[in-house]
């Protein structure tokens, strides 16, 4: 038995003896072209050219975090200035300063202040809406340096939660969405909307918008409706299945007629993120 295991001991050393010395004299051989390629780095991109962002205020408790973490872009709306709209030059060049002085950049806009019910229900006044969200555009372009636009098409009722202080892990409150709670909801004033009258009005906006969009480089980023439901309160719902992100893009083919990539909401619709990322 000692014998067995002292051969075997033997061989193994032996065999790694081989190996190591095999490999050595492999990377000796090798021709020296070989070696300058595999030597051969990129240059180093912070991040990967990815820019890292929160969506956050400028009094927000989370940017000291922020900064901590390296996470120096920002999604913010634009700080309300007196006698001021939201999209004149005033208040963009404001907001512009304000994160400039915290050392973070602003780079998204996430719910324009110039695109509400008017647009997205097709009412009276909305050309008007159409208007000031393209000034909203090139204001943005020009005062503050922004090229991204995060817009959703959820009137009314947007971002629906039925219950804010849901007890989570340790205590910690989360916000919860129940559907059969809010199906015993009354409708809103406007009635029933159908899914044909938010895609006709959304074509009637990206047609206006889009061109427009184009000539100063402006990003459009359409967010998923949250939760995806089919209607809520009698508002239907139409951006909840990728079938219909491929369908509203196709409205005005642009590469600034664009998506929001928000994983969670595309998880919940069953899509297989990694290939959807790559297939847009």
């Amino acid at each position: 038995m000692k014998d067995n295991r002292r051969d075997f001991l033997k061989k193994s050393a032996s065999l790694a003896a081989a190996v190591s010395v095999g490999g050595m004299v492999s990377a000796i051989s090798a021709p020296a072209e070989s070696t300058k390629k595999a030597n051969k780095t990129k240059p180093y991109v912070k991040d990967g050219g990815i820019k890292l962002s929160y969506l956050m205020g400028p009094t927000s408790p989370k940017v000291p975090f922020a900064k901590e973490l390296g996470v120096l872009h920002v999604v913010s709306g634009v700080e309300r200035l007196q006698g001021a709209k939201a999209w004149d030059p005033e208040a963009i060049s404001a907001t512009k300063k304000i994160w400039d002085d915290i050392g973070i950049k602003w780079t998204v806009v996430e719910g324009p202040p110039t695109l509400g019910s008017q647009t997205k229900l097709g009412l009276s006044g909305r050309d008007e809406e159409i208007s000031n969200f393209i000034t909203f555009m090139k204001n943005l372009k020009k005062y503050g340096d922004v090229d991204i636009i995060c817009y959703n098409w959820m009137p009314v009722i947007s971002w629906a939660r039925t219950n804010q202080e849901r007890p989570g892990r340790g205590g910690a409150l989360m916000l919860e969405f129940d559907y059969e709670a809010m199906k015993g909801k009354p409708l809103t004033e406007y009635g029933e909307v159908s899914k044909e009258a938010l895609w006709k009005n959304l074509e009637y906006f990206q047609k206006a918008v889009v061109p427009e969009a184009e000539k100063i480089g402006m990003n459009l980023s359409l967010h998923p409706d949250d939760p995806q439901v089919d209607v809520i309160q009698g508002i239907s719902r139409i951006m909840n299945t990728v079938e219909n992100f491929d369908r509203a893009m196709a409205i005005y083919p642009s590469k600034f007629n664009g998506v929001t990539m928000c994983q969670a909401n595309f998880s919940l619709m069953g899509a297989d993120i990694p290939a959807l990322v790559r297939r847009w």
